[in-house]
């Protein structure tokens, strides 16, 4: 077996032990493997060894990785999509992790309509009030979750976070558990199931499974490090 392999093997292994810890079916955890940074070559590896769902985060990066890779492959963008890149990643990603503003989520909603395409998203949530990272604040997104859920061409499917860096994973499952429970009030309020939850990285993703993750963004655990 390759080192990829036998990295993936035990991913999905913890994967599987998590939510059976947590008292789910590994089959409602789904592994984004995180490909930015790794060249094409590296990410067949994956492919071959039964990976086939990709995570990339630079557009000018990812399509000339797509067109090069197997048609076989399932692409998410999992970064802050700037406003003039969102035409160009339309119709190469299935789910954009990373919707982070009702302005953004009227750009894709305009730049759906005039492409013939309905963009499946997730809404970014800065749970943790980062100055760093992007997202709606929690106070925000209550304000703000009917104006996105009445834009007629998105697919808004769930919520997105990233936790900040801790000492130990259990010290993020907080801001998961946050993320979990603003999802259940939204979806709660305005009767939209919001089934997705994108949490979960390579330090934490076990931490995000138990407070309900249904998919995981794991990079550095499946490639190493990065390029």
């Amino acid at each position: 077996m390759s080192t990829i392999e036998i990295r993936l093997e035990g991913i999905l292994s913890r994967i599987a032990a998590a939510a059976d810890r947590a008292g789910r079916n590994k089959e409602d955890v789904t592994l984004v493997a995180v490909s930015k940074f790794h060249l094409p070559d590296v990410v067949r590896e994956a492919f071959d060894a039964g990976q086939t769902l990709f995570g990339e985060s630079r557009v000018q990066e990812a399509l000339p990785k797509i067109d090069a890779l197997p048609a076989a492959c399932h692409w998410h963008f999992i970064g802050h999509l700037q406003k003039n890149k969102i035409r160009k990643a339309l119709g190469a990603f299935e789910l954009f992790h990373g919707v982070d503003s009702l302005e953004i989520a009227r750009d894709f909603n305009r730049i759906g309509a005039e492409e013939g395409l309905r963009p499946r998203v997730l809404l970014e949530v800065n749970v943790a009030g980062e100055s760093t990272k992007f997202g709606f604040s929690p106070d925000r997104l209550r304000a703000e979750i009917e104006e996105c859920l009445a834009l007629d061409r998105l697919e808004i499917e769930g919520l997105m976070c990233m936790a900040p860096i801790v000492e130990t994973p259990d010290q993020a499952r907080p801001f998961f558990a946050a993320c979990r429970e603003l999802r259940d009030e939204l979806a709660e309020r305005t009767g939209c199931p919001l089934t997705q939850l994108s949490m979960g990285m390579t330090a934490d993703f076990e931490a995000a499974i138990q407070e309900g993750a249904t998919y995981v963004r794991v990079g550095s655990a499946l490639f190493g490090e990065r390029r």
